[in-house]
């Protein structure tokens, strides 16, 4: 088997230069579970870690502070074993005394895996982190890793600290899912050999999590994994659910309630919509929630065209609780073949075009380089206004409203063949385009774009209508390096 280790480029570049760096560094990781976070940091500094310590979940502040003095004497080898700690000033202070007759010109890495954890309420914990570093690591050879999967807790707790670690960390790493570029690459590493078209159906139902794509088999259809994946009677997948939320969140019951509604409303919801769909009232408590779910990467807030911040609209983003909500849960189905006899329902086909949406979502600056505008300023959103009895709606997947005078009004479907435009759905297009005109006086170029797997097939109904088509392979493109 060849080294898993796979894209994540930017994020490699960033852990390798703190570590060559001239000065001490505190580096945050921050990514959901399964993301990757702790692969990423043990493969880029397998030489260079000189103590790990992975905290406990649920964990008492005796089991954390135990846990630590048997990572200490694992690491040490002391020749009498340092006994469990009093407190974490205590257990941090071991650290620096060891430290300090081991000079040498290489940096050392200590890691601090599933931060949050470790830090458990009036634990004294992030006090006494923060007087380790501040009175010792911050002036030594030294690279300190942090890293959580309760992303909102981390940026909260840490990066935003107005306390001992207020403006103290020097890197941060957002771990996302993989794109499916890198999908791609590490189904490639691992000799599992797929066309594009399969990457995107199993990409549409697990998502870019590492984790879950280690459940792919090689010699096995996109049909026949997403069928052994979930509907066997072993699969660890419908458990996950589950699992999930809980170890991300403290108290999960709002995050998963907003989760399940949005489950049920693909077009995603505004917050005030959010207050009469569920029993959240339109406070703090929501606000929070919202907050913690989008910085974990489960929701993504989008302007609709021509509103202010009112307007943003929360879609459910996650692959795998999408699926998991509309196939797994209260199903009583499982067995070989299942995933194609669903598969053939329109259930599936209805989902099959949402979750190709949040794919192109995901996706928008491979759409904007396919579209030649990577260089020209431009903002994405949505559009949907809600028809009277006077006059009829109109709802646009997605736009891209660029600063050179165009908007480019997005199409985005899921097909295995190509896509041909009716004389029906023509009619449809110049209609909603005119309407779009209409409600929102726009005097900027409008763009029919179609975003689809194999691309248009040209008729009547399409010459003059659609002006740009972009295929799946646009959608495999690797994004450029930032710097």
């Amino acid at each position: 088997m060849k080294n898993d280790f796979v894209g994540r480029s930017i994020e490699k570049q960033i852990l390798l230069d703190a570590l060559q760096s001239n000065e001490a560094e505190l580096v945050a990781v921050v990514g959901r579970r399964r993301v990757g976070k702790t692969f990423l940091v043990r493969s880029v500094y397998a030489d260079a870690i000189q103590f790990e310590m992975i905290g406990i979940q649920k964990g008492t502040l005796q089991e954390q502070l135990e846990h630590f003095s048997n990572q200490f004497n694992i690491y040490f080898k002391p020749s009498v074993p340092y006994p469990v700690p009093k407190n974490w000033l205590h257990a941090f202070q071991m650290l620096i005394l060891h430290f300090l007759d081991k000079k040498t010109d290489h940096k050392i890495v200590l890691f601090f895996d599933e931060f949050p954890w470790i830090a458990t309420r009036r634990s004294g914990f992030l006090k006494a982190f923060g007087v380790f570093w501040n009175t010792w690591a911050s002036q030594n050879n030294v690279v300190v890793v942090i890293c959580g999967s309760a992303a909102s807790w981390m940026i909260q707790k840490v990066v935003r600290d107005r306390g001992g670690l207020h403006n103290r960390i020097t890197r941060r790493i957002q771990l996302e899912p993989f794109n499916l570029a890198e999908t791609q690459a590490y189904f490639e590493n691992r000799s599992i050999n797929l066309d594009l078209y399969q990457i995107i159906q199993i990409y549409m139902a697990l998502g870019g999590i590492p984790h879950y794509l280690k459940e792919v088999k090689a010699g096995q259809s996109a049909v026949q994994n997403i069928d052994r994946i979930f509907f066997s009677s072993s699969s660890i997948m419908k458990e996950e659910f589950d699992l999930l939320y809980p170890s991300l969140f403290e108290n999960p019951e709002n995050h998963i309630e907003i989760i399940r509604t949005l489950a049920e409303k693909w077009q995603g919801l505004t917050r005030s919509e959010l207050t009469h769909a569920t029993t959240i009232s339109n406070g703090g408590t929501l606000s929070k929630t919202l907050e913690e779910l989008v910085h974990s990467g489960f929701l993504m807030p989008f302007y609709t065209f021509g509103k202010n911040k009112r307007g943003i609209r929360y879609r459910l983003m996650d692959e795998y609780s999408i699926f998991y909500l509309k196939f797994i849960e209260d199903k009583r189905i499982e067995g070989k073949g299942t995933w194609e006899r669903l598969s053939q329902t329109q259930t599936y086909k209805t989902w099959s075009g949402y979750a190709f949406e949040n794919i192109c979502l995901r996706h928008i600056s491979q759409i904007k380089k396919a579209l030649g505008i990577a260089g020209v300023y431009s903002e994405t959103s949505t559009y949907r206004k809600k028809g009277d009895d006077e006059n009829a709606g109109v709802q646009i997947d997605m736009l891209i409203d660029r600063k050179d005078h165009v908007i480019n009004l997005c199409e985005l479907k899921f097909y295995n063949t190509e896509f041909s435009v009716s004389k029906a759905y023509a009619q449809e297009l110049r209609k909603r385009m005119q309407r779009f005109k209409e409600h929102t006086q726009t005097k900027k170029q409008l763009f029919w774009t179609l975003v689809t797997t194999y691309g248009l097939e040209k008729n009547q109904h399409s010459i003059g209508l659609v002006d740009r088509v972009i295929t799946m392979d646009a959608l495999f493109h690797e994004e450029d390096n930032w710097w």
